[in-house]
């Protein structure tokens, strides 16, 4: 079993438009509802693919019954805490390009009492679990080392422990080596504190975090793949989508697909081919749908034989 924590979900409210125009009165094409967040969109695709899950999250206001109610209807097993405050309405702006435009509100603010709340249904979950997973940003009045200060617990409990954030939270959460962590390109970047322009800048600062202690790095690249190194080896592997639809939550199906193959003890190589189709598979569904068995056949990743180190990325 997998289990993921979101301090800060949301609704996600996905918008088609047939054209973008600033300031002009706008159509939509069509609109859906999903429920939102990362480690809520890892634990919508792991159910999507007949993996046990549970996910863990903040429940307050109307949005907060619609969150559930959505996971629900989704299958999720989930772990509601009730909080005071009203949970977040993310809109997402889709263009038929492929552009995706996210307007994202704050979230609402947790007091002391809700946030340990959401530590100890985490713990609860843990038992038993192969992994857990704390993913994405911080509402409001959460400390910054909630994620650090859950790794040592929920691995006492017999779970790896996998950190998906950025910022503060994922710097504070480095510093307990954590198992696995999962940054994008940008989120690297910040992490190490310069510019990565190519994979070989990529894999030296993996291969630095690694060196640490951590036993997992695994960067998530868009259209350039996903890279994953360990103390023994590094991997690349890529997908090409040429219809792409909406990006919003490809990364945290990667993790999905990802953590789904590390729980079957598959090869690391094996493994990030797996998270690469889930994650491409989610590019080419509309909003923040998650995958299904099915979409992932339909996507045939590469693993690189040998790695493309002069490939500059973003272009």
């Amino acid at each position: 079993m997998i289990v993921t924590l979101t301090p800060n979900p949301s609704v996600d409210h996905a918008v088609v438009l047939d054209s973008f125009k600033r300031g002009g009165v706008l159509r939509a094409i069509d609109a859906r509802l999903d429920a939102g967040g990362k480690g809520v969109n890892v634990s919508r695709a792991l159910a999507a693919n007949d993996a046990e899950t549970v996910a863990v999250v903040p429940v307050g206001g109307h949005q907060g019954h619609l969150l559930a109610d959505l996971l629900g209807e989704t299958g999720v097993n989930h772990r509601d805490v009730p909080i005071s405050g009203a949970i977040r309405m993310n809109v997402s702006v889709l263009e038929p390009c492929g552009t995706t435009t996210k307007l994202n509100e704050p979230g609402p603010v947790l007091s002391t009492s809700e946030a340990q709340a959401m530590v100890d249904a985490t713990l609860t979950a843990a038992n038993g679990a192969a992994w857990v997973a704390v993913c994405g940003s911080l509402p409001p009045g959460v400390s910054t080392d909630i994620y650090a200060a859950l790794a040592d617990r929920v691995r006492a409990r017999g779970a790896r422990f996998a950190v998906d954030s950025s910022g503060l939270p994922l710097r504070a959460a480095v510093e307990t080596r954590p198992n696995l962590i999962k940054p994008n390109h940008e989120e690297l970047a910040e992490l190490v504190g310069h510019q990565l322009p190519t994979l070989s800048d990529v894999l030296a600062a993996a291969r630095e975090l690694v060196s640490s202690g951590i036993q997992i790095v695994a960067v998530s690249l868009g259209s350039d793949g996903a890279l994953l190194a360990t103390k023994d080896e590094a991997v690349h592997a890529r997908a090409t989508i040429t219809t792409p639809v909406s990006t919003v939550g490809a990364g945290d199906c990667m993790l999905a697909g990802l953590l789904h193959g590390l729980a079957s003890d598959l090869p690391i190589s094996e493994a990030l081919v797996g998270g690469v189709a889930w994650g491409s598979a989610a590019v080419a569904l509309p909003g923040s749908s998650v995958p299904t068995p099915d979409d992932v056949r339909r996507v045939a990743p590469t693993l690189s034989p040998e790695l493309p180190l002069s490939l500059e990325l973003g272009h």
